[in-house]
């Protein structure tokens, strides 16, 4: 069913300041946009990354799966700053509690 509206954007974009990387995610991170937010995260070489996700309206299990797999690769080293959808998710699936996930 057409909404009417315009369709949601998504955007992921990385800036790089020694060796912290910071990677701003918006919109809807799904199976179509998940890759594109991991190798975001990926592109640049780093040792600390902070995956900012307050901009993030939707967040499914392909987004899951990437988060996961940057947490794997970065283990102590990433941080993730969640929006209240994000955090919902999050939490519904058991990750709520990650040493990653940042409490606000």
């Amino acid at each position: 069913m057409d909404q009417g509206g315009a369709p949601p954007v998504f955007s992921a974009s990385a800036e790089i300041d020694g060796d912290h990387l910071r990677v701003v995610v918006a919109g809807e991170v799904d199976m179509a946009t998940a890759d594109t937010m991991l190798q975001t995260a990926l592109r640049e070489p780093a040792e600390r990354i902070t995956l900012d996700l307050r901009s993030v309206t939707f967040f499914d299990s392909a987004a899951i799966h990437a988060l996961v797999r940057l947490a794997e690769r970065f283990p102590g080293t990433l941080t993730v700053l969640p929006s209240r959808q994000v955090r919902r998710v999050l939490d519904i699936s058991g990750l709520g509690g990650q040493s990653w996930l940042s409490p606000a």
